[in-house]
């Protein structure tokens, strides 16, 4: 009777510890939007593949019906959405991560988008039951996760006055917030929106004051982070006449910095750390580091450094901020693997050699190592030291088609790679 006591008594004490690694399982497994959990594309998960040359990933299943497009993945439980372009319009996708099929497709425009008709771009953001996207010819849409049904949508341009720096289509990927949901529309009086998750009502909008010439007005092809930045939580935006800030409670305008911008596309994600932002731009612009800090009730913006475009620019594929350094790939539609000190802007190493793929490189990171996606479908695993370039194998994807710009996705032991219409799974987990 003790005995059977004691059992009850450890069963009961055990299972909030059980719950809890389930729960931390199932949040290490999900993806659930643009560059992962915080928006950074670093990845939390371990135990992972560390030497591609002796072991190489193993392909679990290709799929197809993605429709055109270089819209990145999300994953949610067993479910992955992305956006892809058909016939009939853009459409968003479900599909079951077991065998890559397709459970539910919803187109979100009635025809293929004008300035999207190379492929779509916005990757949807998750929250609970619900999913957002930006479509290329500028709506925000709010679509039923387990159904597809469209919620509610707001047009950029009827509402917002919105419009991009140059004619390639919104290509935003939202960002959830608590009750908020937060894009950018791109119009003068409405450069970046709150609204409503649920209903998708107006919070607010933030209209943007000439920052300077370089650069267009409009939206740009990059997506809002969040800065804590001088004490003032805050929305940091590449947009088209450059990086700027606006006050998270009420979308006032903070700040901006228009050397970063060029007039073709700004693209990058920007990097926040503490008081700083690190931003990069291509087409022979190049990269720098801002410091935020307090004047009266606003926050000012002071460039620390720049590096001209022979010393770092980003075209796109984005960038990563591990630890003292940003590693990415280097010159415009280059890719060239290269790792500097944020604080300074000194190389480590890197920016004057190829790597073993051609064209940009779209990365992410997980358990020690950064993953480039080469735009000519090679995929390389290098170790996230600044000591050194160190290729630790490359993967020769089972499909290739085009301009491999689709960012890669580690989630769950897999790496997912989307190739316009086909979707790759490949286990990375260590065997």
């Amino acid at each position: 009777m003790v005995a059977r006591r004691l059992y009850i008594l450890t069963a009961v004490v055990l299972l909030p510890c059980l719950v809890s690694a389930q729960e931390v399982g199932r949040k290490e497994a999900d993806w659930p939007q643009w560059r992962g959990p915080d928006r950074n594309g670093l990845s939390s998960e371990t135990g992972l593949l560390k030497d591609w040359r002796k072991t190489p990933p193993k392909l679990d299943w290709m799929s197809e019906g993605m429709g055109s497009g270089y819209a990145s993945l999300s994953v949610s439980g067993n479910r992955i959405f992305t956006t892809g372009n058909f016939s009939d319009g853009q459409a968003v996708l479900a599909i079951d991560a077991a065998d890559g099929a397709v459970v539910w497709k919803t187109s979100v425009t009635e025809v293929a988008p004008k300035h999207g008709a190379k492929g779509s771009r916005s990757t949807p953001a998750i929250d609970g039951g619900r999913l957002y996207i930006v479509a290329s010819n500028g709506a925000i849409v709010c679509l039923n996760k387990e159904r597809g049904d469209i919620e509610w949508s707001k047009d950029f341009r009827k509402e917002f006055r919105g419009k991009m720096m140059s004619g390639w289509g919104f290509s935003e990927s939202p960002m959830i917030d608590g009750d908020w949901v937060l894009c950018t529309p791109g119009g003068s009086d409405a450069m970046i929106v709150a609204l409503n998750k649920v209903t998708g009502d107006e919070v607010w909008r933030s209209a943007m004051p000439s920052i300077g010439n370089r650069g267009n007005d409009g939206a740009g092809y990059s997506s809002i982070v969040v800065s804590n930045a001088a004490g003032v939580k805050q929305y940091v935006q590449l947009v088209g006449r450059g990086l700027i800030g606006v006050r998270a409670s009420d979308g006032k305008f903070l700040w901006g910095y228009n050397a970063i911008a060029n007039g073709t596309a700004n693209v990058p994600t920007p990097i926040p750390t503490g008081d700083f932002v690190f931003c990069s731009t291509g087409y022979g612009t190049g990269a720098a580091l801002v410091k935020l800090s307090a004047e009266g009730d606003g926050v000012k913006a002071e460039e620390q450094y720049f590096l001209n475009g022979n010393q770092l620019q980003n075209h796109h594929g984005g960038m990563l901020l591990i630890g003292d350094y940003v590693y990415c790939g280097h010159k415009h539609n280059s890719g060239l693997p290269i790792c500097v000190r944020w604080k300074d802007g000194k190389v480590a190493w890197g920016g004057d050699f190829r790597g073993p793929g051609g064209g940009s490189a779209a990365i992410v990171y997980a358990d020690g190592h950064i993953i480039f996606r080469y735009q000519d479908g090679k995929v390389a695993l290098i170790e996230a030291t600044p000591d050194e370039y160190r290729l630790k194998g490359v993967l020769t994807p089972e499909f290739q088609k085009g301009n491999s710009w689709a960012q890669p996705v580690v989630a769950g032991g897999r790496l997912y790679l989307r190739e316009q219409d086909k979707l790759m799974c490949y286990s990375i987990k260590a065997r």
